[in-house]
């Protein structure tokens, strides 16, 4: 990756599609409107944990609040001011596309075969991703159809392995670095951080006993009636859950008689990790679906796309008060 991504930059390569998309370098507030411009910023966002949604380079709300967010923690006076953030992130991020090899061992998590039924889904031992265009597009923080903007020449519904793609040059979320069943202990540091969940922004700020803001990523909250408003503690921390799916209670909040035991992978409801709160039944969890975050709902619990849920367990720890809100 890194000779490619060397490559790249002494070329002054860009996918075609991308460097003819341009627009005026800023609106009337200073914000750019360059799509280069904005991927690169969201990528520098996204390295420091303030989460812009899915990498697309377009401003849209995610990618507003997570500036703001970033000039609240470094300490700048005016934090809806894009200036600085455009500044760090030119000298931080000078490539903005990388290209990526698709590996022979990633066929693993890849099935094409995944049936979308749930009744259908228990006979499987794996919620595999559905193709390899699905597979790179979650591990660059992005979705399908950015990514075929990056790759106008291809494919991606018949990519294989050993195709190169071009994708955002983010640290990506490898799903063969997520150990099956492994669970997160207390951490005298972590477990100290606070994690708070606001519903209406539609966002989950981490921060420090002294109050300091140390991430902030978008989240998909559960059904007003069913958001469990209050102080609560984190409980277990595992990866690669299986998910007891039960229509009735996504929809009403009640169980039903009818339910099906999911099997765990990046394409499970509740993603690679659950969090579990001291409030029975509810946790902050991954998703199959990236690009739906912040806008679909659930009965009670908070989704995150899998790239910012696998973090949790770097920030927050069991005993960790989870303020929601």
């Amino acid at each position: 990756m890194r000779t490619i991504v060397i490559f790249l930059l002494l070329l002054g390569a860009q996918p075609g599609a991308l460097a003819q998309d341009r627009g005026p370098a800023a609106d009337e507030n200073g914000v750019p409107r360059d799509l280069n411009t904005v991927l690169q910023v969201q990528i520098f966002l996204d390295r420091h944990l303030f989460g812009p949604g899915k990498l697309d380079g377009a401003v849209g709300e995610f990618t507003y609040k997570a500036v703001v967010n970033y000039n609240f923690a470094m300490g700048h006076r005016d934090i809806y001011d894009w200036a600085p953030v455009l500044h760090a992130a030119e000298a931080e991020v000078p490539v903005i596309f990388a290209a990526f090899q698709i590996r022979s061992e990633l066929g693993k998590f890849v099935n094409p075969l995944l049936p979308e039924k749930p009744e259908d889904q228990v006979k499987y031992d794996y919620m595999a991703y559905r193709s390899y265009a699905e597979l790179v597009a979650e591990r660059f923080h992005t979705d399908e159809s950015f990514l075929a903007k990056c790759n106008p020449e291809k494919n991606l519904q018949r990519l294989q392995p050993g195709d190169v793609v071009m994708v955002p040059n983010v640290r990506s979320f490898r799903i063969e670095e997520v150990k099956a069943m492994q669970s997160f202990p207390k951490d005298a540091k972590l477990s100290a951080n606070t994690i708070v969940v606001d519903t209406t922004e539609r966002m989950a700020a981490v921060y420090s006993p002294d109050e300091r803001l140390l991430a902030a990523f978008p989240i998909t909250p559960g059904k007003p009636e069913f958001i469990p408003v209050g102080t609560w503690s984190m409980k277990v921390m595992m990866t690669t859950p299986s998910f007891r799916y039960d229509k009735q209670f996504l929809e009403e909040g009640v169980r039903g008689k009818e339910a099906y035991q999911l099997p765990p992978g990046p394409n499970s409801p509740v993603g690679i990790i659950w969090c579990g709160l001291s409030k029975s039944g509810i946790g902050l969890h991954g998703t199959a679906l990236p690009r739906t975050i912040g806008r679909s709902q659930s009965a009670g619990c908070v989704r995150l796309a899998n790239w910012d849920a696998i973090r949790l367990p770097t920030l927050i720890r069991p005993d960790s008060p989870v303020i929601v809100r």
